[in-house]
């Protein structure tokens, strides 16, 4: 998904639900911390969000601009309305959140904003998820130098998961790191 793609879903949701600050918590959250994210971070056709006042409103945001809907047929991208207990994210991942501002469409009066999940927080929060896709996209955000090593390691501790998966994610990630 494009920088310009994902203004455009942003912007359409603002411009669909009334709301016009969403908490984005999805791969394509790296929008918020990179500007022209690499094209390999860029997989994703969705945008996972939600309201940032009004979570509840998630349902909105996916019957307007969902998976199957006239946005998607349209466009070939979409939004996906997720909840904030979707994100298995470091604690105070909502303190880091990395605002983007959306530029107003031609057609629209409203404006936008897109709460992203920070960059490292958004990989841990892939890696808690664990599938392969998900290892590959901390190892391109690595390879990149999107994101640091140390700050990784040391916000293990802090994700919601068992202390087993939390070593795993450590064991994967030093595996990912020493092989660059």
């Amino acid at each position: 998904m494009r920088p310009e793609d994902f203004e455009h879903v942003v912007a359409a949701a603002a411009e669909n639900t009334g709301h016009e600050e969403f908490v984005v918590i999805g791969s394509q959250a790296i929008h918020g911390s990179v500007a022209q994210p690499p094209v390999s971070l860029l997989a994703s056709l969705e945008v996972d969000m939600y309201p940032l006042d009004a979570p509840e409103d998630a349902d909105a945001v996916d019957g307007a601009l969902g998976d199957g809907s006239q946005f998607h047929a349209a466009f070939g991208y979409y939004a996906h309305g997720v909840g904030p207990e979707t994100a298995k994210a470091p604690q105070g991942w909502q303190d880091r959140l990395v605002r983007r501002d959306i530029p107003r469409r031609v057609s629209s009066t409203r404006t936008a904003v897109a709460w992203c999940l920070e960059a490292h927080d958004l990989v841990l929060s892939k890696c808690a998820r664990g599938e392969q896709r998900d290892w590959d996209y901390a190892r391109d955000a690595l390879h990149e130098g999107l994101v640091e090593p140390s700050t990784l390691l040391s916000r293990i501790r802090d994700l919601p998961v068992e202390p087993a998966a939390g070593a795993h994610i450590e064991t994967m990630l030093r595996a990912i790191i020493e092989a660059l």
